[in-house]
């Protein structure tokens, strides 16, 4: 036996027991005149009320609905007995007649049959009690058409009901729908992010190592060049002026090769598996590539002591993170044509984590948009800026690491982008704040 063939036969022994016990309400009301009729009735009730709840779960499904529906009438044909054996037309439970397709009708709100079934046997009893009690033919029609009228309105109900759950139902395998058409779509989205970020990656390498040649036999005549002009007798002023203009080229050629390295790290970003890295040689990687960026709208500030507990992380992954948050500060500090714009990174441990915060002076997070900022494709850039995926992907890779990435607008101004990760050690005792 399962566990739901179980329950109903313990439901159906409860009932049992409850009309049993409900006997000495007869007695009170016959003035407490024992009658065997009703106790028989009372007795009949109950036993019918076991066999149904037995038979139900082990007959054919064909039959179910039959039974069920027979086993209502039959209901109602016993309430009609115990009336009539307790004063019929006068006993105190008539008034209850009328209710009896009410109750079918909640007992049973998807199957109208139930209903009608018990209102059609409890109009016929009704009217039938009424008239063997000697009352006026009126007054037994009314009964009866009280019975109706409450049959008609437990139908309606259950219809409605049965319409208010087609509609619920259909409304939640539409949201179910739409939110697997959104899953779907945004894991497309990330496949395609991936993909056009691998080819750009492949792309980029393959773009590096052409410079990379060149960038060599630069520096190398660069060198060459230096050397054979210095050697050469010179007046001191023209002297110092070349090796300025040498230190200076030389300078930007290192840069170029810079900046050449680290793309080339990032272009082999997916190969790397999570390790332990310091979060300030992870911001410094990420600090020198949006430098290229920010260097034309905001001035960079890095605040991350080398001391900071190592994370668990992938260094690249993580780095990617932190270049969008900053690039990110570029394009809204642009957007605002701020003057004198300024972007900084701060660091700081405590507690078991490690925080990062980077912050900057310009408008803020729109209200409306602060609690839709992480959302797939949601963006407040323009087409041609943003596709809304920066965020939620850099979300997705912090909560890989155990972290969380937050935003909140600073008090003075200007958005905090929060992100927090667990120390791999031991982790010093410095406070942390609560917001920007």
């Amino acid at each position: 036996m399962s566990g739901a063939e179980a329950r109903r036969l313990e439901t159906g022994r409860v009932f049992a027991v409850a009309l049993f016990l409900l006997y000495p309400l007869d007695l009170l009301v016959l003035g407490r005149t024992f009658s065997l009729p009703a106790l028989l009735t009372r007795g009949a009730w109950a036993a019918e009320l076991l066999v149904y709840t037995w038979v139900w779960p082990r007959v054919d499904t064909r039959w179910v609905a039959p039974l069920s529906i027979f086993n209502a009438g039959l209901t109602s044909l016993f309430f009609l007995l115990v009336v009539h054996f307790t004063g019929g037309g006068a006993s105190p439970y008539l008034s209850l007649v009328p209710t009896l397709p009410l109750l079918m009708a909640l007992v049973h709100p998807s199957d109208a049959r139930h209903a009608v079934a018990s209102g059609g046997v409890s109009a016929v009893g009704v009217l039938g009690l009424q008239l063997l009690s000697g009352g006026p033919v009126l007054n037994a029609v009314v009964w009866a058409g009280m019975v109706g009228a409450m049959t008609f309105f437990g139908v309606y109900g259950a219809a409605q009901f049965r319409k208010a759950q087609a509609a619920e139902h259909e409304a939640r395998l539409e949201r179910a729908r739409r939110e697997a058409l959104e899953k779907l779509a945004v894991a497309e989205s990330h496949r395609m992010q991936s993909e056009k970020l691998a080819t750009v990656g492949r792309l980029a390498a393959s773009v590096m190592h052409e410079i990379n040649n060149p960038l060599a036999f630069v520096r190398s005549n660069l060198e060459f060049l230096r050397a054979e002009v210095l050697a050469q007798p010179l007046p001191e002023e023209a002297r110092g002026e070349l090796q300025e203009v040498f230190d200076e080229t030389r300078t930007g050629v290192e840069r170029i090769r810079q900046i050449v390295s680290d793309l080339k790290g990032f272009s082999r970003m997916d190969a790397e598996e999570p390790s332990e890295c310091a979060l300030a040689d992870v911001v410094s990687d990420a600090a020198r590539l949006a430098a290229v960026r920010l260097k034309t709208v905001a001035k960079l500030k890095v605040e991350v002591p080398a001391e900071l507990p190592e994370v668990f992380a992938t260094r690249r992954k993580l780095a990617q993170v932190i270049l969008n948050l900053l690039v990110n500060a570029g394009d809204a500090l642009e957007e605002a044509k701020v003057l004198g714009g300024e972007v900084r990174v701060r660091g700081l441990a405590g507690e078991g984590r490690v925080v990062l915060l980077v912050e900057d002076n310009g408008p803020g997070i729109p209200p409306e948009a602060l609690p839709r900022l992480f959302e797939a494709f949601y963006t407040t850039k323009g087409p041609e800026k943003g596709t809304g995926l920066g965020l939620s992907i850099s979300r997705e890779l912090v909560e890989r690491f155990g972290g969380t990435l937050s935003a909140e607008n600073r008090p003075e101004g200007g958005a905090c982008l929060r992100l927090e990760l667990p120390v791999h050690g031991p982790t010093p005792t410095t406070p942390l704040p609560s917001g920007g």
